[in-house]
């Protein structure tokens, strides 16, 4: 099975390399709790890979080099820009990081189509750069991210920041975001490509959260926790669906990963921890 490396090396060296092509993953987790910083390190550092082969071992780990790399990667976001979002990667990590951000991902900005029934002005929206936002299309911003995927999305690593935006907004048809999942998860076996889907956990009621858990190949859960007797927090990663990747967990006998998010090295595991 081809797999496509996440770029998190001691995680990739348990799940056998990577990820599954044709995995669509939700990244589910605690505000600050990691989920946009492992989206964002794996493709920074694929990106970097890909223009500087011989880095491949160092940035990858030894497991990770040995999967598929993506051909293209691809950055959807609804109410924030590109420079917006470089911005601040370009404050959070080291300057590799987002030289090969800025370099390879291919961002799609679909705030025009998002805000267009909501007080927010154009002028707020614009940035000057042709082509970052689409064309006011009067099929609806769903249809316009269809379009998007259908042309992009094969062979491709797709980060959507984020569905929070989606599941939120009032001119968005909750039904319709399922749906639209359903389809992705259908086509990406097709295209080949993986899906990151970042969404704020509790933001919605249980029964629509599991309606999206239940329209996915896989969840991560990222998630912060206090010491006891301390007021340090820790931030831990959870696998809690993913078929292809379970086994691997159980079979090593693996709870949860500690994380850690480094200038350096962006999203990081620091310590497994095991069960009993």
């Amino acid at each position: 099975m081809k797999r496509i490396p996440t770029g998190v090396a001691d995680f990739d060296s348990i799940i056998q390399g990577g990820l599954p092509a044709g995995s669509v993953v939700l990244l589910l987790g605690d505000v600050g709790g990691g989920g946009l910083e492992f989206a964002l390190t794996s493709a920074a550092k694929i990106g970097i890979v890909k223009e500087f082969p011989d880095t491949r071992t160092f940035m990858l780990g030894d497991a990770g080099k040995l999967g598929t790399l993506p051909q293209k990667m691809c950055y959807i976001t609804f109410s924030r820009s590109r420079d917006d979002i470089l911005q601040e990667v370009k404050m959070s990590f080291n300057k590799d990081f987002y030289q090969s951000l800025d370099s390879n991902l291919l961002f799609k900005d679909f705030s025009k189509d998002y805000f267009m029934h909501t007080l927010v002005p154009t002028t707020w929206l614009e940035s000057g750069q042709e082509g970052l936002f689409t064309d006011k299309k009067k099929d609806g911003l769903l249809e316009s991210l269809v379009d998007f995927l259908d042309g992009n999305a094969p062979g491709s690593m797709v980060i959507i920041d984020s569905l929070t935006d989606l599941v939120v907004s009032e001119t968005v048809q909750f039904q319709d975001v399922i749906a639209l999942l359903k389809g992705i998860q259908r086509m990406s076996k097709k295209w080949g490509s993986v899906f990151y889907l970042i969404l704020t956990d509790e933001i919605l009621d249980r029964k629509r959260q599991q309606m999206i858990i239940d329209s996915v190949d896989g969840v991560f859960k990222f998630e912060w926790a206090k010491f006891h007797h301390t007021s340090k927090r820790q931030r831990y990663l959870y696998v809690e669906k993913f078929m292809s990747v379970l086994p691997h967990l159980d079979q090593e006998r693996i709870a949860r990963f500690a994380t850690l998010i480094t200038s350096q090295s962006g999203f990081v595991v620091i310590n497994t921890e095991r069960v009993g």
